[in-house]
């Protein structure tokens, strides 16, 4: 249920939840339902139905027999906000992160309405940052939701890119990462709209990701962008730089 993760901008996964429902476009050609399928007939047990939500309580302290620091993205076969999850079981996942605090988690969703209806009832601590994905301008939406959100660092995932995303507002962003999408069926990301991102971001100041071309074959399209990588990262928040010590639900900057 953990693994060294061969995604760029994390070290490890740590599924709690596994399985998914598609919501948007982003999600047409999911890699979590593809490896989940995989999985399944490997005769993994955690995916005998295959992409089907489902929790697995044996997962959930994980992080707390892990000894050496790392950072850990929470769900990556899922998404803690499903409809399909209880809030009980969500309170448990943020527990153990709350404990494991010599741990960096990064929780990312798509159902970012859930996301915020449940906030003011979850720990947010510095060490627990909160994403939501962007595919295409319909979708932002979701980052006034993660806005309003009382977390410590905010970043976006706009992958997979499937449009252009102009005039983001980036105010009290922490973090942007842009990636193409891979694998069968993958949808182009044009060139434009990665550059439009990145001028958006250097203006306001929030550190920029590039993690992906993508394609079918993403070895080979790589990560360059402009003759270089760029793996920016966010600043480390405290409670006393975001301001927090008075007041931990304060979301001012």
């Amino acid at each position: 249920m953990a693994t060294n993760s061969s995604i760029e901008w994390t070290e490890s996964t740590w599924n709690p939840v596994t399985g998914c429902t598609k919501i948007s476009p982003g999600c047409l050609n999911c890699y979590a339902e593809r490896m989940a399928k995989r999985l399944q007939a490997m005769g993994q047990a955690n995916y005998l139905d295959g992409f089907k939500v489902a929790t697995h309580e044996h997962a959930v302290d994980l992080p707390l027999s892990w000894k050496k620091p790392r950072t850990i993205f929470v769900n990556s076969m899922s998404d803690l906000f499903h409809k399909s999850i209880s809030v009980d079981f969500i309170k448990r996942v943020f527990e153990v992160m709350l404990r494991a605090n010599w741990h960096q988690f990064q929780l990312l969703t798509k159902r970012s309405e859930r996301l915020l209806e449940l906030d003011k009832q979850l720990s947010w601590v510095p060490h627990i940052w909160m994403g939501v994905s962007v595919e295409n301008r319909d979708y932002t939406f979701r980052i006034n939701h993660l806005r309003k959100t009382h977390a410590y660092t905010k970043f976006l995932s706009l992958e997979p890119l499937l449009g252009p995303l102009p005039n983001l507002n980036l105010g009290g962003i922490d973090w942007v990462i842009v990636g193409g999408e891979s694998g069968p069926g993958a949808r182009p990301m044009k060139r434009e709209w990665i550059s439009d991102i990145l001028d958006q971001c250097q203006e306001a100041k929030v550190p920029f990701f590039f993690k992906q071309w993508g394609g079918i074959q993403k070895k080979r399209t790589g990560r360059e962008l402009d003759g270089r990588t760029w793996d920016e990262l966010p600043l480390l928040r405290s409670a006393l730089d975001s301001n927090m010590l008075a007041c931990p639900h304060s979301s001012s900057r």
